[in-house]
């Protein structure tokens, strides 16, 4: 008799499941007591647990350093928190803004020097230098300058290349032409003249038939 064959066990696949993603958990901000959650300054919204000198970099029109002068003209620590102020530090504050020379700021770090209308040093920020840049725009486009004609054609004002910069409205870059142009073929015998001759490939050299040379004829002697 013979042996029963062992039966094969057939192991079941098992589905390896994937670990399930843990929600994103949003992070909440800390609220600190005695701090406001948003002061306006300037038209702008600024969170009130940033530094008086990182908040004020919000406002258009003012950068780092005159961000610390103006802290500094206000007499406010420039490391403070913006939301810990008072409404009388924020009017000060506001005001410096508006007029930094009143409080000793140098003219060289205001933005509007020698102003057009006025010839005076001002500083603008937020909406007012908004409407004075675009209506300097205006104005140089309206009398045909140079760089009001450069502003019209939506070209580089300061003497930027054009090679391969502000190109719009095209594909950057070199494209491919067509394949090279065929040599002009002679014309065969037998061919009209019109049909297509065959790309690539010039037609068999033929030569002018020879036309026979006329012989010079020598004079006849003259008869006694």
């Amino acid at each position: 008799m013979g042996m029963r064959k062992p039966k094969l066990e057939v192991k079941e696949e098992v589905k390896k499941e994937k670990p399930k993603e843990k929600p994103k958990l949003e992070k909440k901000k800390k609220i600190i007591e005695g701090i406001r959650g948003i002061v306006r300054i300037a038209e702008v919204d600024i969170p009130g647990e940033k530094k008086i000198k990182n908040g004020l970099l919000k406002i258009k029109g003012i950068g780092k350093s005159l961000s610390k002068g103006i802290a500094i003209a206000a007499g406010l620590n420039p490391e403070s928190m913006i939301g810990s102020l008072d409404d009388e530090q924020l009017k000060k504050l506001e005001d410096v803004i508006k007029n930094p020379i009143k409080y000793g700021i140098p003219y060289h770090m205001l933005n509007r020097r020698f102003d057009p209308s006025t010839r005076e040093h001002r500083h603008l920020v937020s909406s007012e230098l908004k409407l004075a840049v675009k209506s300097d725009i205006d104005f140089m486009r309206k009398i045909h300058s140079y760089k009001g004609v450069r502003h019209a054609l939506g070209l580089p004002v300061r003497g930027q290349r054009t090679r391969s910069s502000f190109r719009t409205g095209m594909i950057v870059g070199v494209t491919k032409g067509k394949g090279r142009l065929a040599k002009p073929v002679a014309p065969v015998p037998g061919v009209p003249t019109g049909a297509p001759a065959p790309v690539g490939k010039e037609a068999p050299k033929v030569e002018a038939a020879k036309t026979p040379e006329k012989k010079e004829e020598k004079p006849k002697p003259e008869k006694k």
